[in-house]
C-alpha cells in the first residue's frame, strides 16, 4: 500500500536493505503518486510534491510532478508556494518549454503584499531564468531594487544579477540603482551590491568610468569595517563581517586597475586592513590574501607591495597547506614586479622544497627560478642541485634544463658554468635534453684555457659512474677530442681529478662503456667516433691497434648506423697520410646569431669568412660572423679564403675537411648527429646544388688527398701526383654535383666532345704565368660544367712552388675543385686541375679567381683575377 506521509517514506525507504527494495519500494510510491495526480486530489498534492522532491534527491525520475508544481505556486497559502516554487527549482530548467508557464506566476508574485513571497519569486527567477523571462521581468526587478524592504532589496540584487548574465545588454538598467544601493546602511544590501557591480565591471568595462567616482565610498565603508568594535550580528571569529571586506577588496582592485587617482585613494585604507587584520584566525587570512591581491594589481605605493609581500611570506610559516600553496601561486605572479622584496623571503621560499606536499615543492620550485640572478646565482643554484639529488623523476627533466640556462645566463665565470653543468650531468643525466647537452659540449670546445681542466673532470666521473646518458655522451666526446691533453696529466686543487692517465686507460673506459648495461646505440655511436678521433691523438701503436681491433668488431654490427660507422673508420687507417687531417679537431663553434647576408656579388661556402663576411654554414637560413672560428694550432691551412679573395684580413679558419666543406649542420654536435646520420663520404662530398650561398672552394696543399678520399669509399687505386687530371675524374667516388646523395663516373673531355679538343680561354696571363680553362659539359648532367684548368710557366725563369689557387662563383652556383696535379711548375712545363660548376639556373658562368705561388728566386705572387669569357650561348 502507499505511504501517505513523507515520514513514512523516508522511513520505508531507509528500512531497505538492497538497492532492489529500495527500487521496488519507490516505483510503489511513484505510481501511487501518479495516481493521485490523475485523481485530481487537491488535499494530497501538497504532500505528493514534498515526496516526489525527495524521490529525486534521491536520483529517481520525478519529472511528471512538474505540472503538479505549478499549480502549488498558483495557491494561496505561503506553504503551497513555497513547495511549489522549490519544486520548480529542483526538476525544472531555463531550457525547458513549461517554464514559460510560470512568468505570470512570477510576476503576479513580485507584486505580492507579502516580502517572504516576493522573496521566493526573486530566489526562483535569480535560480532558473531564461533570456525570455529576463526580458520580461526585468522592470519588475528593477522597481524592487528601490524597495524601502532591505530584504527584498538583496534578493531583488541578486536577481538583477542573473537577469544581466542572461542578457547583458539589460545592465543599463540596473546601473542607477546599483550605485545607490552602495549608500545602504545594511550590510546585506552592500554585499550584494558589491557582488552586482563587480558582474557589471566584468561585463561591460565601459562602466568602470561610472563606478570609479564610488571609490571613496566604497573606503569610508571598509574603513568603518575595520575599526568597528564588537558587533554581535556580524561578526566572525573576531573580524567584523570578513564576507563584506572580501567584497570590497574585490571590486576595489577592479576599479583601481589602471586608475592612478583611484589606486591612490585606496592606498591608505588597504595599508591599514593589512596592519590591523589578525592573522592568526583563517578568517582574518583570507582578508589579508584579497589585500595583497588588490595591493599587487592596482597602481600601488612601493611602500606597500612590500608590506603586500611581506604578508605572502609570513603565509609561507603557517602550518596550513593550503595558505603555504596560496602564497607560492601569488608569489610566483608578483616576482616580476617587485624581485627584490621577493628575494628576502628566499630562504623560506627554499625551505619549501623539501616540503611533504609535491603540489608545494613545484609552486616552490618554479618561485626559486624566477629568483635567480647574478647576485645569488650561486646560492640559489646550490640548493636547486641539492634538490635535484632527492627530487622526483618528473622534476628533473625540467630542473636540469633550467639550471643550465640559469647557469648559461648568469654565471660568474666559465668554470664555475662548466662544473655547474657536470653537477646537473652526475645527477641527473638521464633526464638532459639534447640542447643542453649541445651547449655544454660548445661551452667546453670554446674554453680553451679550461679544456685540460673539464676533460680530467670528464674522466674522473665516468670512471665513477656510466649510467647517466648525457654525462656519458658528454665525457666521451670531450675525451674523443682533447684525449691528448688528458693523458699529458696536470695539477688541481681538486683532489678527485686524475692527475695521471695513460692511453690504455681511456681506451680500457671506453671499452667498458660499450660492453656496459646502460649503452645504447646513441652511446656506441659516440664511443666509435671519439676512439677513431683518439688515434690521431694517441701515440702508442699498441694502443691505436687496439682500437683498430675493437672498430673492427663492429663491422658486423647488427645496427647498420654501427656497421657503416665502424667499416668506413677501419678503411681510413689504410690511409695514413690523410686520417690526421680528418681527424683534427672541430672548429670552435660559435653561437648563431641571425644577420643578413653578405651584399656582394660573390660569397664562399666552403672557408672562413674575413671582413665582416657572413655566411649560413649550417644551412638553416641564419648566417654565421665565420670570422670568428678560430682553428687549432695544428692546422695545416692557416689562409682565410674568403678575406684574401675580397681583400680582408686572413685568419685562422681551420681546414677540417668535415665541418668545413659539408652540409651538415655547423654545430659541435654534428659529428655525432645520430637523427640524421652521416657518413664520412658524405661528410666530404655531400654538396647540393640546392644551397642558395656561393660555393668558394680552395684546393688542398697535397694532390693525393682528395683521391685517397675518393678511393676510400670507391676505387681502390691511388692516383698519383704525376697522373693525368682526367684519370682522376674517371673515378666512380666523384659526387656528381647535380643529384644530392648519388655517386657517379664523371666522363673525361675526350668521352664529352669526341675526338675535338675543348676549346680554351684565357684567363689569366701575367709576369709569365699564364691559366687557361677548357670547359665541356658533363655526359650525365647537363647542369654541370667541367672546367679543366692548366697552369703554364712560360716566362717567370724560374720554378714555381706552392701553387695555390682558389675560386669563387655567384650565389645561384656551386663550385667543387680537384687537387692540382703538382704544386710545383718548373719552366716551360704545366699542370692541371679540373673544377666543376653547378648551374642549375644555366646562366653565364663567371669566376673569381686567387693565384698564389712562390718562386725559387724568392719572390711570392698573390693575384686576383675575374673571368666570365665562355661563350653566352654555350648553354
Amino acid at each position: 500500500m502507499p505511504y501517505y506521509r513523507l515520514k513514512d517514506l523516508i522511513k520505508a525507504i531507509r528500512a531497505c536493505k538492497t538497492a532492489a527494495d529500495e527500487r521496488a519500494v519507490i516505483q510503489k510510491e511513484s505510481a501511487a503518486i501518479r495516481t493521485s495526480f490523475k485523481e485530481e486530489n487537491n488535499d494530497a498534492r501538497h504532500s505528493n510534491v514534498a515526496k516526489l522532491l525527495y524521490i529525486h534527491m534521491l536520483g529517481y525520475p520525478a519529472h511528471f510532478g512538474q505540472i503538479e508544481c505549478l499549480k502549488l505556486v498558483a495557491s494561496n497559502r505561503f506553504a503551497d508556494k513555497r513547495l511549489g516554487y522549490l519544486g520548480i527549482m529542483l526538476l525544472l530548467d531555463e531550457n525547458q518549454e513549461v517554464l514559460t508557464l510560470v512568468t505570470n506566476s512570477l510576476k503576479n508574485d513580485m507584486n505580492h503584499s507579502n516580502m517572504y513571497i516576493v522573496g521566493l519569486a526573486l530566489c526562483t527567477l535569480g535560480n532558473i531564468s531564461s533570456p525570455e523571462m529576463a526580458r520580461d521581468l526585468c522592470a519588475e526587478v528593477e522597481k524592487l531594487l528601490g524597495s524601502s524592504n532591505t530584504y527584498i532589496r538583496k534578493k531583488a540584487a541578486l536577481c538583477a544579477m542573473r537577469i544581466i548574465r542572461k542578457v547583458s545588454e539589460l545592465q543599463e538598467n540596473f546601473l542607477s540603482r546599483a550605485k545607490s544601493l552602495l549608500s545602504d546602511r545594511n550590510h546585506g544590501v552592500l554585499l550584494t551590491a558589491t557582488t552586482l557591480i563587480t558582474e557589471m565591471c566584468y561585463r561591460n568595462p565601459d562602466t568602470l568610468v561610472t563606478f570609479r567616482k564610488a571609490v571613496p565610498l566604497l573606503v569610508r565603508h571598509l574603513k568603518s569595517l575595520v575599526s568597528a568594535g564588537f558587533s554581535p550580528e556580524h561578526d566572525v571569529t573576531g573580524v567584523t563581517d570578513p564576507f563584506l571586506q572580501v567584497k570590497i577588496l574585490r571590486l576595489m582592485r577592479i576599479l583601481g586597475k589602471g586608475d592612478a587617482e583611484a589606486s591612490e585613494a585606496m592606498n591608505d585604507v588597504l595599508a591599514q586592513v593589512a596592519t590591523n587584520t589578525e592573522s592568526t584566525k583563517n578568517v582574518g587570512n583570507s582578508i589579508l590574501y584579497e589585500t595583497v591581491l588588490t595591493i599587487m594589481e592596482i597602481q600601488s605605493e612601493s611602500g606597500l607591495r612590500v608590506l603586500a609581500i611581506n604578508i605572502l611570506g609570513k603565509f609561507l610559516t603557517n602550518r596550513d597547506n593550503n595558505i603555504r600553496y596560496v602564497a607560492l601561486t601569488t608569489l610566483n605572479k608578483t616576482v616580476s614586479i617587485d624581485t627584490n622584496a621577493v628575494q628576502r623571503h628566499r630562504n623560506i621560499i627554499l625551505d619549501c622544497l623539501r616540503d611533504g606536499d609535491i603540489s608545494i615543492r613545484r609552486r616552490a620550485l618554479e618561485l626559486s627560478f624566477a629568483l635567480i640572478n647574478e647576485s645569488n646565482v650561486r646560492v640559489l643554484t646550490r640548493e636547486l642541485l641539492a634538490f635535484l639529488e632527492v627530487a622526483d623523476n618528473e622534476f628533473k627533466q625540467g630542473m636540469t634544463t633550467k639550471i643550465c640556462l640559469a647557469a648559461d645566463r648568469f654565471a660568474p665565470n666559465k668554470r664555475w658554468h662548466i662544473d655547474t653543468v657536470l653537477r646537473v650531468l652526475k645527477l641527473a643525466g638521464n633526464y638532459v635534453r639534447e640542447e643542453i647537452l649541445s651547449n655544454f659540449i660548445r661551452l667546453v670546445a670554446q674554453t680553451k684555457d679550461l679544456n685540460a681542466y673539464t676533460v680530467q673532470k670528464l674522466y674522473a666521473a665516468l670512471k665513477a659512474d656510466i649510467s647517466q646518458e648525457s654525462l656519458t655522451l658528454a665525457g666521451v666526446w670531450v675525451i674523443g677530442e682533447y684525449g691528448d691533453i688528458l693523458i699529458k696529466g696536470g695539477s688541481f686543487e681538486e683532489e678527485e681529478l686524475v692527475k695521471e692517465v695513460t692511453e690504455p686507460d681511456v681506451v680500457d673506459l671506453f671499452e667498458s662503456i660499450l660492453a656496459g648495461p646502460y649503452a645504447n646505440q646513441v652511446t656506441r655511436e659516440y664511443v666509435l667516433t671519439a676512439l677513431m678521433k683518439l688515434t690521431s691523438r694517441f701515440t702508442s701503436v699498441p694502443v691505436i691497434q687496439k682500437i683498430q681491433a675493437i672498430l673492427e668488431s663492429y663491422n658486423t654490427s647488427i645496427e647498420v648506423e654501427i656497421q657503416q660507422r665502424a667499416i668506413e673508420y677501419t678503411n681510413l687507417f689504410k690511409f695514413e697520410n690523410i686520417r690526421p687531417a680528418i681527424l683534427e679537431r672541430i672548429p670552435i663553434p660559435e653561437t648563431k646569431e641571425e644577420a643578413s647576408r653578405p651584399t656582394d656579388d660573390f660569397s664562399g661556402g666552403g672557408g672562413g669568412g674575413g671582413g665582416g663576411s657572413l655566411l649560413d654554414l649550417d644551412g638553416d637560413g641564419i648566417a654565421t660572423d665565420v670570422k670568428q672560428f678560430k682553428a687549432p694550432e695544428t692546422s695545416q691551412n692557416t689562409v682565410d679564403i674568403l678575406a684574401t679573395i675580397f681583400g680582408g684580413a686572413p685568419s685562422d679558419t681551420s681546414n677540417n675537411l668535415i665541418p668545413a666543406q659539408s652540409n651538415q649542420k655547423n654545430d659541435i654536435m654534428s659529428l655525432f648527429n645520430t637523427t640524421s646520420t652521416t657518413t664520412s663520404s658524405n661528410l666530404i662530398q655531400n654538396i647540393p646544388v640546392a644551397n642558395p650561398l656561393d660555393s668558394l672552394t680552395t684546393s688542398p696543399p697535397t694532390s693525393s688527398s682528395t683521391n685517397d678520399i675518393a678511393n676510400l669509399f670507391g676505387s681502390t687505386n691511388q692516383i698519383t701526383p704525376s697522373q693525368n687530371v682526367q684519370s682522376a675524374n674517371s673515378l666512380d667516388s666523384l659526387v656528381d654535383l647535380g643529384a644530392a646523395n648519388s655517386v657517379k663516373t664523371t666522363p673525361s673531355p675526350s668521352s664529352s666532345t669526341g675526338t675535338n679538343a675543348p676549346e680554351q680561354f684565357t684567363a689569366y696571363n701575367k709576369n709569365g704565368f699564364k691559366i687557361n680553362l677548357s670547359p665541356f659539359k658533363d655526359q650525365n648532367n647537363p647542369n654541370i660544367l667541367n672546367i679543366n684548368v692548366t697552369f703554364h710557366n712560360i716566362g717567370i725563369g724560374s720554378t714555381v712552388q706552392n701553387l695555390l689557387f682558389q675560386a669563387a662563383v655567384p650565389k645561384t652556383q656551386r663550385l667543387q675543385m680537384q687537387p692540382p696535379s703538382s704544386t710545383t711548375i718548373a719552366p716551360g712545363a704545366n699542370v692541371t686541375q679540373t673544377i666543376r660548376v653547378a648551374n642549375p639556373q644555366r646562366v653565364n658562368v663567371r669566376l673569381k679567381l686567387r693565384i698564389v705561388y712562390d718562386t725559387s728566386a724568392g719572390s711570392k705572387v698573390d693575384e686576383i683575377a675575374e673571368f666570365s669569357g665562355f661563350p653566352q650561348n654555350f648553354w
